[in-house]
């Protein structure tokens, strides 16, 4: 008898493209400092065909370590957390005002140094959207209504889950995206954009004019940022397809940088 042809092995699944997760920093009183990432966003990220990769809020001297790691990957997710201090922006701290722990932030600025360098392909969310508009030049209103009185409630004092209306600005990138021009969303923002960073525009408001969404103006950079929590259980259906367009979009970079080299 002839000799058996050997059975193919089945093809190994393509890799997944790694993105990088930025994290909380809890310092509690009394206990151990420990970083912080809801699950909500690794979930996003492994549905929409990523591999997440957290970076932890490293101390000052260890910065630049994350350069490497930051070669690997294909896209950067900003999280939501507390508010970046305004006095880092040269606007005075308030009671109204809850700032995040000068680690992370020290942290989170140094990636957005690199975000912005690089044009790596990013997501920001919440206080992420926010500190790409301020990185870019833009401000923020401290506290709504206070700073707008226009502006409807965008959160529940309560805590439990709040949702409003927003509109979709056609021709945009979120336009493509979520190919609607109203969109239900979850909020629980007590900040907003007031004026936009340079080369950003607004992509979506809600109904009172408050900005939810902005965007790079560089039709080659994925560079979005939503005020609203699409990671989140109280998301729309919809949102899955905010993660799955970034991730597209930071592996057809990845190919194209790859190409260049």
């Amino acid at each position: 008898m002839p000799p058996r042809a050997k059975e193919k092995e089945p093809a190994a699944p393509p890799a997944r493209p790694l993105i990088a997760v930025n994290t909380d920093f809890i310092a509690p009183k009394n206990g151990v400092p420990f970083a912080k990432l809801n699950v909500g966003y690794i979930d996003a990220i492994l549905t929409a065909g990523g591999l997440p990769v957290v970076l932890p809020p490293l101390r000052k001297d260890n910065l630049a370590d994350v350069d490497a790691l930051l070669d690997q990957c294909a896209g950067i997710v900003l999280t939501g957390g507390a508010d970046m201090d305004p006095r880092r922006n040269g606007q005075p701290l308030t009671a109204v005002v809850n700032p995040m722990p000068g680690r992370r932030e020290d942290s989170d600025r140094y990636l957005l140094a690199k975000i912005f360098e690089r044009k790596i392909p990013v997501l920001g969310i919440g206080v992420g959207m926010q500190q790409l508009n301020v990185f870019a030049g833009g401000t923020l209103y401290m506290h709504l209504p206070a700073d707008n009185p226009k502006a409807l409630p965008h959160f529940d004092q309560t805590g439990a889950p709040h949702r409003h209306m927003v509109l979709i600005e056609e021709n945009t990138r979120l336009d493509d995206i979520y190919g609607t021009q109203e969109l239900r969303v979850n909020s629980t923002h007590h900040q907003a954009i007031n004026q936009m960073g340079k080369r950003m525009r607004v992509a979506a408001k809600a109904p009172d004019g408050v900005i939810e969404a902005i965007e790079s103006t560089d039709p080659n950079w994925f560079c979005v940022g939503v005020q609203w929590h699409p990671e989140a259980d109280t998301a729309s259906a919809l949102d899955v397809q905010i993660f799955e367009c970034f991730v597209q979009a930071a592996v057809r970079n990845s190919d194209v940088a790859l190409a260049a080299a």
